[in-house]
This record gives structure tokens, C-alpha cells and sequence, in this order.
């Protein structure tokens, strides 16, 4: 049985075309780019009803929906104007991209629509907790909500003037923008948009100089064709990346290591603007740091010729706030990594893990981070990503979920409620794919057709934390994924669950490539199994143990160099092991070696011998894509 509270009207005040601050209505939204669409809602407490108002430029029929993915299927929907015959509204619902339905159980009602100057407001009110199964119940996790319109009071097909915004209604957070403040443009100029599918740009820049720390409050999107980009990010580079240049991505270039997430955006997002206690700090000791602006084009029409000029704006203001931001990639670790997803799977989960107890490695203490906001990430195959919150090997809560993922609404959303990470705790980040429309394997990577699963976690106070990430030890798992049946997915993808996890975290001051770190780790793994049954096979006992004697004392050096070093840049834990690495010396990748003896047989080591000739060689130059070259074909042959 479901009983309602009785309702405690909230007073709407909008003067037509201005949506000034109303101290009892602090809610507002603008749901489109342009700014002719806008929200206010309130409510007395999160049980009783909630009341909307809806002022659209335009004297046509305004649409208003809950929405589970973005789109019309399974939209809970109102329709309203005012036609020549007066006032209309309607409470309903859609069963897919068409006319949606009328609901039989009128669950929002109407208190006014009025046209005025070209515009429509229209206010209605409906209970937070409906008995009706068309409705889209409320929850306090964000919403996607969508909005229509059209010219005229005859209700049709809408055309280009529609639109989605996600949007915490039960948690929302109000800001306010501070006046007289300027902004910093991380934005490409006119580059050529290859014709490739998945293409991404980098631009290594330096802001104008800001002798003081400033603080950022806002970052705004500026996007020249919306068809085209699908996300951007801006990082910090560590001090060693000192030239600034404009080219394609991940070709080898030293800005490679800039991987300290400053701001984000992602496809269907908007202005997203920071609570008023805390900004992203930037100028003041670290005014001469370069940046680098990546951006991933998704052209899969192949278009050709097309000049592009998108970027970020950010907003800043020398009036401190009380907290400075950190955002935190946490996930599957991002790139070419084996983490393969089957075809023809319904549903299937991928997890990784953050253990916060090894943050102490950089620092101590550990200070309690606040979780204030988060942008979940996937590409086409997600459906679901959830990010779960561990204290003493039990969840408590969630720190993001979005249980109808929509590849095409990507955006930071507010958590409404401040989450609390302390040390010891664990992330785990789930996502949820399908793949029935897919005929071969789906891996990790970074174009749009493979995947990637990630939660970039906003959190204060900043810490000098960039990536917590991690990936499954698959090298165990019996079963390839380009061959198993339909009826043996869930076993394969419990196995990769049960695998020992390799975590990697890094902070600021590392300078390659994590990516090129962990897979490094699993390349000298293999390697020295390979070598130590090579020399198994040709020389006498003895021989062998003065060999190995003599990998132990290399072994305890190693150790005692690493205990003795202070300037740690990443660690790396996994089956039992944790591993502190300074990335700027070679000795701790020697160490890897000495603390991997454990060998098994494999059909490919006389490939892993020839490469670790130029191994060396390829650390030094820097050539990423030289290493990542070898070590993809070491994964694919296992």
C-alpha cells in the first residue's frame, strides 16, 4: 500500500526571461547549451511531493521526462502549452522513439502554464514516491532528464529541439558564479580532423602566467562539431615536459606523461560548475607547468576535411576558496591492457580495485578525502557502471552508479551528499557491458570500438594522487576469449574476477607512461621464466644455483637501494608483492626481475628473449609505442 504525505507548497517566483537566484527556490538548471530551456524544481523534504517549473522560448507545446537512459523508451513524460482554447497538460509515458501514451493514473498535476514575451513557463507538481509502474520513481542519484518542444500547440514530431541533461533533483547542489572573473582557453586551433574513426589530438600548452595561486570554479566546454567530439581532457605535465607542441596523441612525444587530470568533459555534458567551498588549484609555485589538452574525435562516417577548433574554458578567481580539488582516475587500468570482453554476451562484468592503505607510500598522514562529484566512463558496449566504497572488506556505500549508462550522455554529476574515503579503504569499479551485436572480442583500449571502463572521482583536499587504476593477472586464466561459447561466459569472467589484481598508483612527479610501467611488469615477469627454464635446460646444477645465488644478492641490493629512496613516483601491488618504483632509474625494473622468479612453460619465449635485447634501449628513447608494440605481441601470443 503506498500513502502519501500531505504536501507543502513551495512559492515559485520567475520574472519572464530572467532566472535570478530565488532564496526559496535555489534549484535551477538551464538543460540545453543554448539557454532557452530551463528547470526549477523544490521540494519540503525528500517523501512529500516535489514541484517543477519549465519556461521554454517558445509559444508551442514544452515536453518534460525522467528518463533511465537519456532517450524516449521508458520515459515518464508531461506535455503542456496553452492553445487557442486554452491550457493543456498531460501526464505520459513512452514505449520508444514515437508518440508516447497517455498514463491511466494522472500522477502530476498541473498548478499553471502561462505564455508571456514569447515564452512558456509551465509549473506542476508530483509525489517524489508514485504507486504507479509508468512512473519513473526519484531517487537522490542523478536523473537524465529530457525536454522537447515544438512551434506550435500541435503535438508532433520534434525534430533538432530536444535535448538531455543528467541532474541530481533530491541532492542538488546550488552555486553561485562570482562576478568579474576571467578564464584560461585550453583549446586546439584549426587542426585537420583525419579521416580516421577514433582519432585523438594533443596539445601540450602553457597558460598565461599567474604569479599568485588562483583558484578554478567552472569549466565550460566549447565545442565546434558536436558530431564529432566525444570527450575531452586537460592534464598537468610534471616538470620534466618542457616544450610545447600540437599534434596527434600518444606517437611517442614526451607530453605521453601529462596524465594528472585538471578538468574533464565528456559527450551530452555541460558547464560543470564546482561547489562554492572548493576550486582546482592553479599559477602561483606551479605557474611555469605545461599542460596538455587531449581530445578524442569519434568520425565514424569517415568525414574528411573538417577543421576544428573545440576546447575548454576555464574559469578562475583570485578569491580562495576554503578547499583545494583533486580529481583521481580510478578503474581498469586505460590502454591496449588484457582484459578481453566475449561476443555474444548479454551481460558482462569487469572489476578493478583501489587499496587507499598504500597512499601512505607518497605521504603520511593520509588525510580523509571528500568525494563531492564523479564522471563515469565507458565507451559503446557499457551499460552500467557502478563505483562500490569499501571500509574493513564491506561495502558501504557507492560512490557513483549509473545503472542505465548512455554512451552519448557523459557528463560530472554532483553526489549531492559528500562521500568520506578513509585511508584503508577500498574502491571497486564494475561496469557492465553487452556485446550480442558483436561478432569478435572486444579489448581495452582507446578507440571508440574497444573499451574502457573509469570513474574520475572530484574529491578534497587535493593529494598528490593522479591514478589509482589496476587490471586482473589474466596470464592465469585458462580460457581465450576468442573462443569461448555463449554458455561459458559467466565462468570466464568469474575467473578474471578471482584473479590477483595489479594495482597501479602514481602520483605527479612519475614521467612514463603507467600504462607502459604495469605492462613492462608482466613483460620482465615472463621473461625471466622464460630464461630461467632456458638455462634449466642447458646448464649443470651448479651452475644453475651460482647463477641464481648471485640474482638474490642482486635481489637484497636492489631492496636496500629501494628502502633508501625517498623520491617514489608509483607503486605497484599484486600477488602478495608491493613494489615501490622511482620511474627515472632502471634499478627498480631490475628489481621486478629478481622479485619474479617463478617460472612456467610458455610457447613464446624465445620471442620475449629477442625483445628484451631492445628493451633497454626502448626505455631510454622514450618510444612508447615501440614497447607497447612488443608487449602487445607478447599478450597476444599467450
Amino acid at each position: 500500500m503506498c500513502s502519501l504525505l500531505p504536501f507543502f507548497s513551495l512559492l515559485l517566483i520567475c520574472a519572464t526571461g530572467s532566472w535570478a537566484m530565488d532564496v526559496t527556490m535555489p534549484f535551477m538548471e538551464y538543460l540545453d547549451q543554448e539557454q532557452l530551456v530551463c528547470l526549477k524544481w523544490g521540494f519540503d523534504n525528500p517523501v512529500d511531493d516535489i514541484t517543477f517549473q519549465l519556461a521554454v522560448n517558445t509559444t508551442g507545446w514544452v515536453g518534460f521526462g525522467l528518463s533511465p537512459n537519456g532517450d524516449m523508451k521508458g520515459s515518464d513524460i508531461v506535455i503542456g502549452g496553452v492553445g487557442s482554447s486554452g491550457s493543456y497538460f498531460s501526464d505520459q509515458y513512452a514505449t520508444g522513439n514515437s508518440m508516447p501514451l497517455e498514463d491511466a493514473q494522472q500522477s502530476y498535476t498541473l498548478l499553471s502554464v502561462r505564455e508571456n514575451e514569447g515564452q512558456t513557463v509551465m509549473t506542476f507538481k508530483r509525489p517524489i514516491k508514485t504507486c504507479d509502474d509508468k512512473d519513473f520513481q526519484i531517487t537522490p542519484q542523478p536523473i537524465k532528464l529530457i525536454f522537447a518542444y515544438g512551434k506550435t500547440d500541435e503535438i508532433s514530431y520534434h525534430g533538432s529541439r530536444r535535448g538531455t541533461k543528467e541532474v541530481n533533483l533530491l541532492n542538488y547542489m546550488p552555486k553561485s558564479i562570482p562576478t568579474n572573473s576571467s578564464y584560461l582557453s585550453a583549446m586546439v586551433d584549426n587542426i585537420i580532423v583525419p579521416s580516421n574513426t577514433t582519432y585523438y589530438h594533443c596539445k601540450v600548452m602553457k597558460f598565461p602566467k599567474l604569479n599568485t595561486k588562483h583558484h578554478i570554479y567552472q569549466i565550460e566546454p566549447v565545442i565546434d562539431h558536436l558530431d564529432l567530439v566525444h570527450h575531452m581532457l586537460l592534464y598537468h605535465c610534471p616538470p620534466k615536459v618542457t616544450e610545447p607542441y600540437d599534434k596527434p596523441c600518444y606517437m611517442g612525444d614526451i607530453g605521453d606523461s601529462c596524465f594528472g587530470v585538471v578538468a574533464s568533459w565528456g559527450v551530452g555534458g555541460g558547464v560543470y560548475k564546482l561547489p562554492e567551498n572548493v576550486g582546482i588549484p592553479i599559477g602561483g609555485e606551479n605557474s611555469d607547468a605545461l599542460y596538455r589538452l587531449e581530445i578524442h574525435y569519434n568520425n565514424p562516417e569517415r568525414k574528411e576535411g573538417i577543421k576544428d577548433s573545440s576546447g575548454l574554458r576555464l574559469h578562475y578567481t583570485a578569491k580562495l576558496r576554503q578547499h583545494d580539488v583533486g580529481i583521481m582516475t580510478t578503474g581498469v587500468l586505460p590502454g591496449r591492457v588484457k582484459y578481453d570482453i566475449p561476443a555474444k554476451a548479454n551481460q558482462f562484468l569487469t572489476y578493478a580495485m583501489c587499496n587507499t592503505s598504500y597512499f601512505s607510500k607518497f605521504f603520511n598522514p593520509v588525510p580523509d578525502l571528500q568525494v563531492f562529484a564523479v564522471l563515469l566512463h565507458t565507451h559503446l558496449a557499457g551499460r552500467k557502471v557502478r563505483v562500490g566504497h569499501f571500509r574493513n572488506e564491506r561495502q558501504i556505500d557507492f560512490l557513483g552508479i549509473d545503472e542505465n549508462y548512455n554512451f552519448d550522455l557523459q557528463q560530472t554529476v554532483s553526489l549531492g551528499s559528500i562521500k568520506t574515503i578513509k585511508e584503508g579503504d577500498e574502491i571497486v569499479v564494475e561496469c557492465t557491458y553487452n556485446t550480442t551485436n558483436r561478432a569478435s572480442v572486444t579489448k581495452m583500449g582507446l578507440a571508440t570500438t574497444d573499451e574502457m571502463c573509469l570513474a574520475f572521482l572530484f574529491y578534497y583536499p587535493a593529494i598528490n594522487i593522479t591514478s589509482c587504476v589496476s587490471i586482473p593477472d589474466a596470464r592465469g586464466v585458462p580460457m581465450d576469449a576468442e573462443k569461448i561459447p555463449v554458455d561459458k561466459i559467466t565462468e570466464y569472467e568469474m575467473m578474471l574476477k578471482k584473479a590477483p589484481q595489479y594495482q597501479a598508483i602514481l602520483n605527479s612527479n612519475v614521467s612514463i607512461s603507467p600504462v607502459y610501467l604495469i605492462l613492462t611488469f608482466f613483460f620482465l615477469c615472463d621473461l625471466i621464466k622464460c630464461f630461467l627454464k632456458f638455462k634449466r635446460q642447458i646448464l649443470a646444477p651448479t651452475t644453475r644455483y651460482i647463477l641464481l645465488f648471485i640474482g638474490y644478492i642482486k635481489c637484497l641490493y636492489q631492496l636496500a637501494y629501494f628502502f633508501t629512496t625517498s623520491d617514489s613516483g608509483l607503486v605497484i601491488t599484486g600477488n602478495n608483492m608491493n613494489v615501490t618504483v622511482n620511474s627515472s632509474s632502471m634499478r627498480e625494473l631490475l628489481l621486478f626481475l629478481f622479485l619474479c622468479i617463478y617460472f612456467y612453460p610458455t610457447i613464446h619465449c624465445f620471442l620475449l628473449y629477442i625483445c628484451s635485447v631492445l628493451l633497454p634501449f626502448c626505455i631510454y628513447a622514450k618510444h612508447l609505442w615501440s614497447v607497447n608494440f612488443y608487449i602487445t605481441i607478447y599478450l597476444t601470443d599467450q
